[in-house]
């Protein structure tokens, strides 16, 4: 228990160091207009910890043994975790109805009978699992080898996408048939079945971490949505660069409806699908160029 003292004013100074400490950690960036919010939101931290200052706050950022568990508190602090299943459907139908088909079909001309899939950003599941059940659905990947991979920077949001336990604020927009195929009630709140959790591979990850993303290999498609709008110019540049890398020639990037590559990246090609338009890694050899 601890004793609530009066609201900490941060400086311009102090401001400046903690967004410049949190922007060179994972490239999340604060303007001057976002000070205040900085404040409101980390008030309740720098007195949980009794410090006297945001100052001490931010060498305690800086210095401590569990600094990263620090930073990742902040993100959690500082950043929207809103998500749910089957979020931006006409998305979602523009993948399986059309990009899905595009890639089975040139795997299959290769023999490859694998498929990788990246949720960049996958807060709490909800994305990786839904991506799962749609895969699930698909008759033409039965034989195949498929791999969901999630990651986030948050490891509060993380602890949740493990567990994948579901409250019904998850499940605004997703039909009826996929609640009772793939999930079951437990104390008045839903689990994700080991069906669908068995493709997802759920992991820690800053998409500034070069060597760490560079790991993960190469991509046929990536989901990163609701991501990048919380970089600046010069950080979206780096990971949009860095996701490029690790899509496969021909692969596809997915990024949220309010976002667009304009002034970042000029590597892809747009694509345009009956139910939206989507970036994708120009492959020469298929006739996808810029």
């Amino acid at each position: 228990m601890f004793v609530f003292k009066p609201d900490i004013r941060m400086s311009d100074e102090e401001f400046r160091q903690i967004r410049d400490y949190i922007y060179n950690y994972c490239g999340l960036y604060f303007d001057i207009d976002a000070k205040y919010m900085l404040e409101k939101r980390l008030n309740r931290r720098v007195s949980q910890l009794q410090l006297n200052s945001f100052k001490d706050y931010f060498y305690r950022l800086r210095y401590s043994r569990d600094c990263e568990e620090e930073l990742s508190l902040v993100i959690d602090l500082l950043t929207t975790n809103e998500t749910y299943f089957f979020r931006e459907d006409f998305q979602l139908k523009a993948f399986t109805d059309e990009i899905l088909p595009e890639i089975i079909k040139n795997k299959r001309g290769t023999g490859d009978r694998s498929l990788r899939i990246w949720s960049a950003g996958c807060s709490s599941g909800e994305e990786p699992y839904t991506i799962a059940m749609l895969m699930l659905q698909n008759p033409e990947l039965r034989r195949w080898d498929v791999e969901i991979i999630g990651t986030d920077i948050s490891k509060q949001v993380l602890i949740k996408a493990r567990e994948g336990i579901y409250g019904k604020n998850s499940f605004r927009s997703t039909e009826d048939y996929y609640v009772q195929r793939y999930f079951t009630e437990e104390e008045g709140r839903l689990r994700i079945s080991d069906q669908v959790k068995r493709l997802v591979t759920i992991s820690h990850l800053n998409l500034l971490d070069v060597s760490r993303v560079s790991l993960l290999g190469r991509m046929d498609a990536i989901f990163c949505r609701n991501v990048i709008i919380y970089f600046n110019l010069e950080a979206k540049k780096k990971v949009i660069s860095r996701l490029y890398q690790q899509l496969s020639k021909g692969g596809f990037l997915l990024l949220g409806h309010s976002e667009s590559l304009m002034n970042i990246s000029t590597d892809f090609a747009l694509r345009h699908f009956t139910h939206d338009m989507v970036y994708q890694r120009p492959d020469p050899a298929r006739g996808v160029i810029l």
